[in-house]
């Protein structure tokens, strides 16, 4: 722990929840590092971080090719969590259950569908294509009168415990080194093309050979510190919870036409939740305790009555608690901002995941930790998500964003 008005370290890691505590894990456990990492969290409850909050599922449903490959390394990393992340004999638990997502489209979007899976299949993922009536056979409880087609992953896709796997990040990343310190980057000490420090709120003066930005819905204004500014927006998402009467057997994570999604939560129990249309998209600011409240009226009067047509089970529900939480959303087009930061050479990004970050966090952690150990990629090359499409406008579009 730092206690010294001044310190150092070779990498600086701000934020600490699933993507810093990721990073700071593969930084240790690469054979070529053997520098000092210090992780600064401002909060370490992280009980208004993403991690934390969100619904925490994986899927290689996607239309880009580097975010199948990104999910599909993480579902491995995932299944395999007990014996990668153990801490002297203690192997972490996240009760990973491969539910499957299951995506429907009417007539209007079933080719788009088709296509998407065709890619998937490609790049490895078990995902199926049906129609209405194979969808109807396997899953009797839903409405396909207005379907034309669904795609549904066999396996590969579920959900998980989303503190627990930060948790276990930031344990093993501890038990290797990895220091934690409490405190809020208030200032970026930038010389020409470097970052040579930051500063804390309490004075703290920490030298760094290297800055990785992973502060979460902080991550815009930590950027501006270091004269650089990313089109990242924290927004708020609302979760919500039911339970429901009737039985739904072996439900997936179902998106529905509509947009609202919903899934198991246990026995009877479920989760759900939308993105509202962008004029309606409230805004997301952790000290601001006015943008953690509950627009019940959005699951009243949007996601109920969607879910109540696809599922006609869901008309007869008893509603329970519900939650918010901050998604960074980029704003450019709904995909992560990774690697280094244009020509600031040590500054790294790590930034603007819009509701991916708990699923590509053993891949984004991996490859930051790449570039920062040998100056590239040497797994999965994960430059398409690289600030330079930013400063090009060259977005890189992903059909199914949720």
């Amino acid at each position: 722990m730092i206690s010294n008005a001044s310190s150092s370290a070779d990498v600086v890691i701000v934020g600490g929840a699933v993507m810093g505590s990721s990073t700071a894990y593969h930084l240790l456990a690469d054979p070529g590092f053997k520098g000092r990492v210090v992780v600064v969290e401002k909060d370490p409850t992280y009980q208004l971080s993403a991690s934390a909050l969100s619904a925490a599922s994986i899927r290689q449903q996607y239309s880009s090719a580097v975010n199948i490959r990104i999910s599909l390394y993480g579902i491995q990393f995932l299944r395999s969590i007990g014996d990668r992340l153990a801490v002297d004999g203690e192997r972490p638990e996240i009760d990973l259950k491969e539910g499957g997502y299951l995506y429907c489209a009417t007539e209007a979007g079933a080719a788009t569908l088709a296509e998407n899976q065709a890619l998937q299949a490609a790049e490895g993922a078990d995902i199926l294509y049906m129609d209405a009536a194979a969808l109807k056979a396997r899953f009797p409880w839903l409405n396909v009168e207005d379907l034309k087609a669904g795609t549904w992953g066999r396996t590969g896709e579920g959900w998980f415990d989303g503190w627990g796997l930060l948790q276990a990040f930031r344990k093993k990343a501890r038990s290797l080194g990895a220091e934690y310190v409490r405190g809020e980057v208030v200032e970026v000490e930038r010389e020409g093309n470097r970052i040579v420090a930051v500063r804390l709120a309490d004075g703290t003066r920490i030298a760094c050979g290297a800055l990785v930005n992973c502060a979460g819905s902080g991550g815009r204004a930590l950027a501006a510190k270091a004269g650089l500014d990313i089109p990242v927006q924290a927004k708020r998402r609302y979760v919500f919870t039911f339970t429901c009467r009737d039985r739904v057997e072996n439900c997936p994570l179902l998106i529905d036409t509509s947009g609202a999604y919903v899934r198991p939560e246990g026995e009877g129990n479920f989760i759900c939740g939308a993105s509202p249309e962008a004029d309606l998209d409230p805004d997301w600011r952790d000290e601001d305790p006015a943008t953690q409240e509950i627009d019940f009226s959005f699951f009243e009067e949007f996601i109920w009555p969607a879910l109540a047509h696809r599922v006609p089970a869901f008309e007869a529900i008893k509603p329970g608690r519900a939650w918010s939480g901050p998604y960074d959303m980029c704003l450019l087009d709904h995909n992560a901002i990774i690697g280094r930061a244009g020509e600031i050479e040590n500054l790294y990004l790590c930034n603007g995941f819009s509701g991916h970050g708990l699923q590509q966090a053993p891949a984004v952690g991996r490859g930051l930790s790449e570039l920062i150990v040998h100056g590239g990629y040497r797994s999965l090359d994960l430059s398409e998500l690289a600030y330079e499409r930013v400063v090009a406008n060259r977005p890189l579009l992903e059909r199914n964003v949720i």
